[in-house]
């Protein structure tokens, strides 16, 4: 149906090495990262960070579609995707993405949008990929 793409390049190896990556739209487009970005809150993005803008845009659309098809038609949404990146062995692992939501639904009780909410948490394509632990929590005004 759809494919969109991206680009990482890396120069020099380890925690020397700079990289840049970039996307196929071009919102990226070459921006730095590497281990200082990752690790020491340099200047430019890391994999984490952009994993959390991926799941939190996500999610806060597919809740959007379920609102709608479920006849509501007015409100905001803003979401925030915090990702965790824990040792494994001699590795490193994504152990969860903790979504925060601060939404705004003419009509609606918090039953039934707790409800929708946690499916769109469930059944969106990032959190489908996602093989961490995932978690949401929500204010309804």
């Amino acid at each position: 149906m759809t494919t969109r793409s991206g680009s990482a390049s890396y120069e020099g190896l380890g925690k020397s090495g700079k990289g840049h990556v970039s996307t196929q739209s071009g919102v990226l487009s070459d921006s730095p990262y590497g281990f200082n970005t990752r690790f020491e809150n340099e200047p430019g993005t890391n994999p984490e960070e952009l994993i959390a803008a991926a799941h939190a845009s996500c999610f806060t659309m597919a809740l959007s579609f379920a609102l709608a098809a479920k006849g509501y038609e007015a409100g905001t949404l803003e979401t925030s995707a915090k990702v965790t990146l824990d040792k494994d062995g001699d590795g490193f692992k994504i152990t969860k993405s903790a979504l925060t939501l601060n939404a705004k639904v003419e009509g609606i009780s918090a039953d039934e949008f707790a409800t929708i909410a946690a499916d769109a948490k469930a059944n969106c394509p990032v959190s489908k990929v996602l093989n961490a632990d995932i978690t949401l929590d929500h204010t309804l005004a």
